[in-house]
């Protein structure tokens, strides 16, 4: 069963980092482009930050010059370091990766999502 399981959401003041982690697992044959998206209360699921197989990335322009992408191909895992955090930033936080298998259809997968809280 695949899974992608995020972690190091949690509560920080304004100002502040967290580094959220996403580990995928399974019969997985490779992963394509990796994401991470955030839904606030009341709000659509937003594009935060993209990385492609190959390193490429862009990001939202409202976390740009703060938050980083990065992911571990070895690991089959995906970062995203967050700095200068601000309340807006509050959010829950969900990994995004298209996947491919030795059998069946690739396909797109979601993490459960982890919340994150900047206090001002």
């Amino acid at each position: 069963q695949v899974q992608l399981v995020e972690s190091g959401g949690g509560l920080v003041q304004a100002g502040g980092s967290l580094r959220l982690s996403c580990a995928a697992s399974g019969s997985i044959f490779s992963i394509n482009a990796m994401g991470w998206y955030r839904q606030a209360p009341g709000n659509q699921r937003e594009l935060v930050a993209a990385i492609t197989s190959g390193g490429s990335t862009n990001y939202a322009d409202s976390v740009k010059g703060r938050f980083t992408i990065s992911r571990d191909n070895a690991a089959d895992t995906l970062y995203l370091q967050m700095n200068s955090l601000k309340p807006e930033d509050t959010a829950v936080y969900y990994c995004n990766a298209g996947l491919s298998f030795l059998r069946g259809r690739p396909g797109n997968y979601w993490g459960q999502g982890t919340q994150v809280t900047v206090s001002s």
